[in-house]
């Protein structure tokens, strides 16, 4: 195997053993709930904001990206004060990571959208089951990357 390829395979493997071990620890399942509340609002958000935009004869996909606009904004808000508010960092930088996941979990959600619409299931329910198929891995990469605790110094 190439050295590069060693080092992207050694950073996917402890990505999974952390996630792994993230998700063992008891204390977590609160952090997670509280995860999907917000995710729950978020989702509301999403919708409402998608159904009025197709309501308007905006394309799906146009609209499913206007409502992750509004959506990411919403969770962020509440994800940084409620959800991992003992692990706030830098306001900007935390910010971008979180909008780094969220934007991988819209391009997941965005291939789930046009698979399901492709396959004859109508808009706004295809809308609803992508978002709750991206939720495990956009948990996982928020906890552990976006709002990941710092080493004590």
């Amino acid at each position: 195997m190439a050295k590069g390829a060693q080092a992207t395979s050694s950073r996917a493997s402890a990505f999974t053993d952390a996630a792994s071990g993230a998700l063992r620890r008891p204390a977590n399942w609160l952090q997670l709930a509280k995860f999907c509340a917000v995710g729950a609002s978020g989702y509301v958000v999403n919708l409402a904001v998608y159904a009025t935009l197709l309501a308007f004869d905006v394309h799906y996909l146009l609209a499913a990206v206007c409502s992750f606009l509004v959506a990411v904004t919403n969770n962020y808000a509440w994800n940084r004060h409620w959800t991992f508010r003992r692990q706030r960092g830098h306001l900007v930088f935390q910010g971008f990571r979180f909008l780094v996941v969220s934007t991988i979990a819209l391009a997941a959600n965005l291939a789930f959208l046009s698979a399901l619409v492709g396959l004859g299931v109508p808009k706004l329910p295809a809308q609803a089951i992508a978002i709750a198929l991206v939720t495990p891995w956009n948990f996982v990469a928020n906890k552990l990357w976006s709002f990941r605790r710092r080493p004590s110094v």
